[in-house]
């Protein structure tokens, strides 16, 4: 599903990520730890698309990334890569069922579907008393569910986790974990977790480490 090679990262002076390589097959739950500092988050952002890299190529669903267009790298994203981070980044403004379509809608898909389609995600994930909520009425929990829905409202071939659990307390972290593992099996979704947390780490099918910009 996603193979990375060689993969340097430089600011200024500084290398960040040393020749890093990486191989995720279909249906994998992934989890990368290592200590702050260790660039797990620099490796996500650049696996993901949102940073470029300086040396090392990355390919996604047969797809090589450096051989896309500004633009069609940016389609590319919406359609194939989901992201959850440790801060949701919800819009106020929108509901929770507004936030889990707007994906959707830029992929440029038909509103009546993709609203059909957020809604049995979030019913699916447990909120189905929530769609009209605004993120502001909702517990961290689940604006954190939202934020899963939102990063699966295009069948994405992978999702990237950046310290999902980060703002949660131990419940709602624990629930958090069981739902990656509920949606790997019921859709064969693959993940790519980034986590200081170590039972999510240990829930996982392999856990990658990292130390000083390296794969130890």
């Amino acid at each position: 599903m996603l193979t990375a090679k060689n993969i340097v990262k430089r600011y200024g002076h500084l290398t960040v990520l040393k020749g890093v390589d990486i191989a995720i097959g279909k249906g994998e739950i992934v989890s990368i730890a290592g200590s702050s500092g260790a660039g797990k988050s620099t490796l996500l952002h650049i696996l993901g698309s949102l940073d470029k890299a300086d040396e090392g190529e990355i390919e996604i669903n047969g797809q090589r990334m450096d051989s896309l267009s500004v633009s069609r790298l940016s389609a590319f994203r919406n359609k194939h890569i989901g992201f959850v981070f440790q801060f949701h980044h919800l819009l106020p403004e929108f509901s929770a069922l507004e936030n889990v379509c707007i994906p959707g809608w830029i992929a440029g898909d038909k509103k009546k579907e993709v609203v059909l389609k957020a809604t049995v995600l979030l019913q699916t994930l447990g909120l189905a008393d929530r769609l009209e909520n605004k993120p502001q009425q909702l517990s961290g929990g689940e604006q954190q569910r939202v934020a899963v829905a939102r990063a699966l409202i295009n069948n994405p071939s992978i999702v990237m986790a950046d310290e999902p659990t980060g703002n949660l307390d131990s419940d709602n972290a624990r629930e958090l974990h069981q739902l990656f593992i509920d949606l790997r099996n019921q859709f064969n979704q693959t993940f790519l977790i980034v986590t200081h947390n170590e039972e999510l780490a240990k829930m996982s099918d392999r856990i990658l480490h990292m130390k000083d910009g390296k794969m130890i």
